[in-house]
């Protein structure tokens, strides 16, 4: 079995275990509803154990013959990402969850666009504006939770 095959099963293996290690822990969530406290570490959970099955499938398909595993890592890109996610949560709280969130999602878009492609911001605005507004709603309305909103606190109940 190569190299590559061998690490392949490794990721599986370890999201599958990983995710039914996590559904276990929330098993010791009290339920009170269909969507409570619980309901989120059951998804994602759910979702860890899905991911790690598809992995092993993928794993199992590869064909023997891919011996070597191509580094061709973009470091610059996953530092930037890094650096990105620090800034947003260290803003969440004083800028707010809707302005933050258009801010961080168009710029890992930009950090994420191809060199040989053209950096769209008016789509990649106006994608991370609808995102925005749709998580933000979801989880104000239909979950009940209070997410900072920073200086639109005037114009958002």
């Amino acid at each position: 079995m190569g190299n590559r095959k061998k690490q392949e099963y490794a990721v599986g293996a370890f999201f599958l275990l990983v995710g039914l290690g996590y559904l276990y822990l929330t098993t010791a969530i009290p339920r009170k509803q269909f969507i409570d406290a619980a309901f989120v570490p059951y998804v994602l959970a759910s979702v860890m154990c899905l991911l790690g099955v598809l992995q092993l499938r993928g794993a199992a398909k590869l064909a023997d013959s891919a011996t070597q595993i191509s580094d061709s890592a973009d470091y610059r890109t996953v530092w930037k990402t890094l650096g990105l996610i620090v800034a947003y949560a260290a803003f969440l709280q004083p800028v707010g969850f809707p302005i933050m969130t258009v801010v961080y999602l168009i710029a890992q878009f930009v950090v994420l666009t191809p060199p040989d492609q053209k950096v769209s911001l008016p789509k990649y605005a106006a994608i991370a504006v609808v995102t925005s507004v749709v998580v933000y709603a979801t989880f104000r309305y239909a979950f009940d939770m209070i997410l900072p909103v920073g200086p639109l606190s005037s114009f958002i109940e």
